[in-house]
């Protein structure tokens, strides 16, 4: 009879307030991390925590659009990760972690996903776009890149 034994993986949400991370074995999430502190702060001991705790296989993060600097330190930590840990990095869209709610640009402009294109869009009335870790990863959509999906909104 094979042993199979666990696969775990993380979940980043790097792009916003608070950061979120989840820890998964064989695609169900098992444990939740929230961290009001910033990403350049908090994602680097956190990852070192979850990496000695856990054999994971990979990491995914949410690699647009949102905060870019949060997403450029995510993914220089994940890449270096991936290349000395031997760990995979994988990315995803944003939207697939809010139920498509339109994501802080700045100011009033929102990225919104409109078919397959994302463009910014000016809406004046605040929207509190919560992001959420599913309780599985089997149906989460990966992207084939795992750089960084920077778009830059007009000003």
């Amino acid at each position: 009879m094979p042993n199979h034994l666990p696969e775990y993986q993380l979940l980043v949400i790097s792009i916003s307030t608070p950061l979120l991370i989840g820890v998964y074995k064989n695609k169900e999430l098992i444990e939740t991390i929230s961290s009001e502190k910033k990403t350049s702060e908090i994602l680097l001991p956190l990852l070192n925590t979850y990496m000695e705790r856990y054999d994971l296989s990979s990491i995914i993060y949410t690699r647009g659009p949102g905060s870019y600097m949060a997403i450029k330190l995510t993914y220089i930590m994940l890449k270096t990760i991936e290349i000395a840990r031997g760990i995979k990095c994988f990315g995803c869209s944003a939207f697939a972690l809010n139920n498509g709610a339109p994501i802080k640009a700045m100011g009033n402009l929102y990225f919104t996903k409109e078919k397959e294109t994302i463009i910014t869009k000016k809406i004046e009335q605040p929207v509190d776009a919560k992001f959420a870790l599913p309780q599985s990863i089997q149906d989460l959509p990966l992207d084939e890149e795992s750089t960084p999906e920077y778009i830059i909104p007009a000003v």
